[in-house]
């Protein structure tokens, strides 16, 4: 058993691995920009400009501190025309440009040329202030001249993020109009000019072949896959030391935010997977050994409707009932301590006192639909085994019908049970969002659905993880516990 045991825990090294890498590239393949979500709150009032200036500089230090200025992997397949340093820019639109124009000229050289000159022309159109060409232009109007100095915006962002030549061109057309119309743009021309020439150049110069020959460019430990696995031994620990990256919501670390929460959902899942099993094994074994008869078809009928009400319609039911001053107040509406009275100072079986109407109605509604599904188990299983001949030949040697049910029958009906059993892992760190959004419960499953409405990656991939790590470690002790109940399973 234990050489079995450690094999099986070894085995656990390439499927984390597997689930590493799926959260990873399903992180980094998420809709939105993480920096973009982080800078928000972080954004400084001020003028247009100052605004955009210190907007870059909190988005090229949130950038560096989530590792997104390195490379992704440890090596990236390309051709000869790809660069090696495309990583580094941080536009996600520019990055696709260049990628699109690279491929279709094979020449990231003039592509390269091209890019920068359109920056340049950018900074250029940046230090453009209507106000003060307004004074100094005072027969136009100063609509006039904010359409104007816009427009050549728009259209030289149009550029950065198009490569599409019939867009390209038309976008130099407007620009090309506005130059010539407004002599208040003449500091753009020579920069505008520059971007021409290096665009006709990628379409002159055109290296098609080179997009055919694969690279390999390695880059080492230095890429985000690394970072987000092992960290940077400094201000970050990595996955793998239970550092889970930064909340999009608050900018908390989620190590912080989830180790809080996890013990709530577990302690209820715990205590409601405890009680349903309590209650339905009882059950199953009385519904099997009274096959057929008027309790078992009782039982059956109440179960199951039990089994059909969902558990949402049964928790605000118990709370219109048993937490409500118009019927009958016997229990707290939500949460699971009163603030104003809790100590975190008190005893824990003090705690437990204060907590324990706070928890009752969850409990109920977590437990209730277990009991049919459970107690059928039970009961087929127990069928099963109560007709097979060990059971038979013990009766015939005058074994009592309750020595007989509860020794030799029940460890080998117990098989299924346990493979059910192996769900509560998984179940603790995602918890019950229903019941939790009900009763106001701060557990995981509360966290998970904040989670997905405010699209908070890290959360969510966090959760995915560590539900496949658990899941594996369920199965593992169900593996083991098939042992323990039937002498007749054995890993070697």
């Amino acid at each position: 058993m234990l050489k079995y045991t450690i094999e099986r825990v070894l085995t656990f090294i390439p499927m984390l691995i597997a689930i590493s890498l799926l959260s990873f590239v399903i992180s980094i393949n998420a809709p939105g920009d993480p920096v973009e979500r982080l800078a928000k709150s972080a954004e400084s009032e001020g003028s247009a400009q100052e605004q955009s200036g210190a907007s870059k500089k909190i988005k090229a230090e949130l950038r560096k501190k989530l590792g997104l200025d390195l490379p992704i992997f440890y090596f990236s397949v390309s051709n000869l025309s790809t660069s090696d340093t495309l990583y580094r820019i941080q536009d996600k639109y520019h990055k696709a440009t260049l990628e699109h124009l690279t491929h279709k000229s094979g020449n990231w050289a003039k592509v390269s040329d091209y890019y920068k000159e359109l920056l340049s022309l950018q900074k250029v159109h940046m230090k453009l202030n209507s106000k003060d060409i307004f004074e100094s232009q005072t027969e136009l109007e100063l609509n006039t001249i904010n359409e104007a100095v816009n427009q050549v915006g728009f259209e030289i962002n149009n550029l950065l993020e198009t490569s599409e030549e019939e867009l390209i061109d038309l976008s130099f057309s407007k620009i090309d109009d506005k130059l010539s119309n407004f002599s208040f743009l003449s500091s753009l021309n020579s920069s505008f000019e520059n971007v021409k020439k290096y665009k006709n150049e990628i379409n002159i110069s055109e290296d098609k072949w080179r997009t055919y020959v694969p690279k390999i460019n390695w880059y080492g430990s230095k890429n985000q896959y690394h970072l987000w696995l092992f960290g940077n031994g400094k201000d970050r620990k990595g996955l793998l030391r239970g550092d889970f990256g930064i909340s999009y919501i608050d900018s908390q670390p989620i190590s912080t935010k989830i180790w809080q929460k996890i013990g709530i959902s577990f302690s209820l899942s715990l205590i409601s997977i405890l009680l349903a099993y309590l209650i339905s094994i009882p059950i199953g074994i009385y519904s099997a050994h009274k096959k057929d008869s008027a309790v078992d078809k009782g039982f059956s009928l109440v179960l199951f409707i039990l089994y059909s009400m969902p558990s949402f319609f049964v928790g605000t039911l118990l709370l219109l009932q048993f937490a409500n001053p118009d019927n009958l107040a016997w229990f707290p509406v939500s949460g699971i301590q009163d603030p104003t009275l809790f100590d975190p100072e008190w005893s824990f079986w003090t705690k437990i006192k204060h907590r324990m109407p706070f928890l009752i109605l969850p409990i109920i509604t977590y437990t209730y639909g277990s009991f049919a599904f459970l107690s059928r188990i039970m009961r087929v299983g127990m069928i099963d085994v109560v007709s097979q001949d060990y059971i038979r030949t013990a009766r015939a040697k005058g074994l009592g019908e309750k020595k007989v049910i509860l020794k030799h029958a029940l460890r080998n009906s117990l098989l299924p049970i346990i493979t059910v059993f192996a769900a509560i892992f998984p179940m603790a760190i995602g918890g019950s969002i229903i019941i939790e959004v009900i009763f106001s419960i701060p557990g995981m499953g509360v966290e998970v659905y904040n989670s997905i409405l405010n699209y908070d990656y890290p959360m969510i991939i966090t959760v995915f993880t560590i539900s496949g790590f658990l899941t594996m470690l369920g199965y593992l002790v169900a593996d083991i516990l098939y042992a323990v109940v039937d002498p007749r399973i054995s890993y070697k």
